[in-house]
């Protein structure tokens, strides 16, 4: 029987075997628990435009809100192995999304507003450090400036006398 797998599915495990470093393509489908060949036929089209798909729209691991990250997570408690695997296809996902939800629920923070505003008081703290070394730099300059200014007077002052 031919297995079907998701377009988000698909499109993350390539992703993944592109982006592979120095694991090999066969390492990478055992983990994604591919056959070798689907891998490298995936990497080869580098789309998955003709691939089975299942007849709904998948989501994106961003775009499932809480209830169905929890749902998601309840229904995956008892699964392991390729059970967890298979599940994950079906819904376009990896296990490690359930594991970073699971661990957002965990402790009580949103997940995808959590990290929004960490990257914005990132970004936040880049920009006023790169404004703080401008403003030395300048800083400096002023401070330099007016020490060859006192020198300059007092080489005029005693060259005068």
């Amino acid at each position: 029987m031919k297995q079907k797998y998701s377009e988000a599915f698909i499109e993350q495990a390539v992703v993944k075997l592109l982006s592979r470093g120095q694991r090999t393509v066969r390492e990478v489908a055992l983990d994604l628990n591919v056959s070798y060949h689907t891998a490298k036929n995936w990497m080869k089209r580098g789309s998955s435009a003709t691939v089975a798909v299942g007849s709904t729209k998948e989501k994106r691991p961003q775009d499932w809100t809480a209830q169905e990250q929890l749902l998601a997570l309840h229904e995956t408690h008892g699964l392991s192995g390729e059970a967890m695997q298979a599940w994950c296809r079906e819904r376009g996902l990896f296990a490690h999304h359930l594991t970073g939800w699971k661990t957002a629920f965990c402790s009580g923070v949103k997940a995808d507003s959590g990290t929004r505003e960490l990257r914005g008081l990132k970004d936040e703290n880049d920009q006023l450090k790169r404004e703080l070394v401008r403003k030395e730099k300048a800083l400096a300059e002023a401070a330099a400036l007016l020490i060859l200014q006192k020198k300059f007077r007092a080489l005029w002052e005693d060259e005068a006398k």
